[in-house]
């Protein structure tokens, strides 16, 4: 697809959590904190500040521990190249309520827009799907936003990784909470699961 018709990062997070019901959202580090705090602070957004590579089994994990409940981890190219292992653990976990968005515009954004390995030929789908993922989609249209932003909100027949190319940009930064703790502890609270 050619980089001038890549979707906008921000436009495709806000679509994503403008319906949201009981959705929670766990976001890595940089550029995905950013545009989900960007759309909204919400008492189940999970914001990442450090282990870069771990967002996708924090997700995995709160999938586990809640089956009923949406969860959808938001990553961009890189933190998923450098978590490509989560992929084969939580297709063998394979829990029907998690969705991993990868926001691919082939850069490294946080550390100065580098390439990534996406620009050169690395398929974090094709990786996902070889790690025994079933559902893989590929978004390159706002039509397929509108589908993903269902699918993200409801429990469906095994975990999605969605691949979503999306223009370079440097969005202003909107910087939630820093407090881990209390970012854990609110998203325990809003599923009524904090400890006695």
């Amino acid at each position: 697809m050619p980089k001038s018709n890549r979707l906008e990062r921000r436009k495709v997070v806000a679509r994503l959590v403008r319906d949201r019901k009981e959705l929670v959202v766990v976001t890595s580090l940089g550029s995905p904190t950013y545009d989900l705090a960007d759309a909204g602070d919400h008492e189940r957004n999970f914001y990442l500040w450090g282990a870069m590579g771990g967002a996708g089994v924090i997700g995995l994990g709160l999938a586990i521990a809640k089956p009923e409940i949406p969860v959808m981890v938001v990553v961009g190219d890189g933190e998923m190249l450098m978590g490509m292992g989560n992929f084969a653990t939580i297709a063998l976990q394979a829990p029907k309520n998690l969705t991993i968005v990868v926001l691919d515009n082939e850069l490294y954004g946080e550390t100065g827009s580098q390439t990534s390995h996406t620009s050169a030929g690395a398929d974090l789908g094709t990786i996902a799907s070889g790690s025994g993922i079933k559902n893989v989609l590929r978004v390159n249209t706002q039509a397929e936003v509108e589908e993903l932003a269902v699918r993200v909100n409801s429990v469906g027949d095994g975990p999605t990784v969605a691949i979503v190319k999306i223009a370079a940009g440097d969005d202003k930064r909107v910087l939630p909470s820093r407090d881990g703790v209390w970012l854990k502890t609110r998203v325990q609270a809003s599923l009524g699961t904090l400890p006695a």
